[in-house]
């Protein structure tokens, strides 16, 4: 049994005619009758009768008929998906990002892609830069949003956002008031940082700044994400040093200041194996 013999065997069925039919099929009458022919041979049942010289289906032909509608309509939406598939728009993208992405850039890059493939499913998790580097070698995602120090090898990225470091004040802290204050005053706090083991880059880089600016930070209390830290600033534990965008707050808890200090900003940048030949892949980086 073939799809075309199907497809010719439903013509038949809505015409009543085979000479009507095989005009809509583009066949000869005698290339038609041969088809429904063959398929009621493999099929074992006659599927049209002559009933005082009209032509009508049999009590078998009626069955089969919305089957083979459903096969037909089956058939056609493998050829759909598959072809949506390899354009893109159908799958799955699974792509991971780095905590300070939530606040901006991810649902401003989320926000174009649903909207232009909405029904793309989309595998999402916060995870840290180091293993989203793994990640992406082992082909366990497609995509990273990430904090790159520099140049990965043997993966492609391209940058996203500059973003700079901010301080996080108890509300109630003598610097709050103040626009712009340097780290050098902040060598007496306590601090609230990243925990090396969930940051080691953010850990090294702030702790290295506080360093050039002539101390070490006095931490006191660790969070593994920026909601956790901002929360025990709030609390009063400490200060933090955050990379932009930040949480929003309430400004009766916290403050966000500027740094005055000139320090390297730091780098949002979307990543990905030049090896993995996902059209969902292609999709999200030609809108990113």
């Amino acid at each position: 049994m073939e799809l075309r013999q199907l497809r010719s065997f439903v013509v038949v069925a809505e015409e009543m005619n085979v000479g009507r039919a095989a005009a809509r099929l583009h066949l000869t009458q005698p290339s038609l009758s041969r088809q429904i022919a063959a398929l009621e041979h493999d099929l074992g049942v006659e599927l049209f009768a002559r009933v005082k010289r009209r032509f009508v289906l049999t009590a078998a032909g009626s069955v089969f008929l919305a089957d083979a509608r459903e096969l037909l309509r089956r058939a056609d939406d493998a050829v759909l998906n598959a072809q949506r598939t390899q354009r893109g728009e159908l799958g799955t993208l699974r792509l991971r990002f780095v905590q300070s992405a939530t606040f901006e850039a991810l649902p401003r890059l989320l926000g174009a892609f649903r909207e232009a493939y909405p029904e793309v499913v989309l595998d999402l998790e916060a995870m840290t830069t180091l293993h989203q580097i793994e990640a992406l070698r082992d082909g366990r995602i497609d995509v990273g949003l990430l904090r790159l120090p520099t140049a990965e090898p043997g993966l492609n990225s391209r940058l996203v956002t500059e973003d700079p470091l901010v301080v996080a004040l108890p509300a109630k802290h003598r610097l709050a008031k103040r626009r712009r204050i340097s780290l050098a005053e902040l060598a007496e706090d306590d601090f609230v940082l990243y925990s090396e083991a969930s940051g080691p880059s953010v850990y090294g880089r702030i702790v290295g700044y506080c360093r050039d600016a002539g101390f070490v930070p006095r931490i006191v209390q660790e969070g593994v994400d920026v909601q956790t830290i901002v929360s025990l600033v709030a609390a009063g534990l400490g200060v933090s040093l955050l990379i932009a965008p930040t949480p929003p707050i309430d400004p009766a808890s916290v403050v966000y200041c500027k740094l005055s200090d000139d320090l390297p900003t730091w780098s949002l940048s979307v990543a990905w194996s030049p090896d993995n030949s996902s059209p969902v892949l292609e999709r999200f980086l030609q809108l990113g």
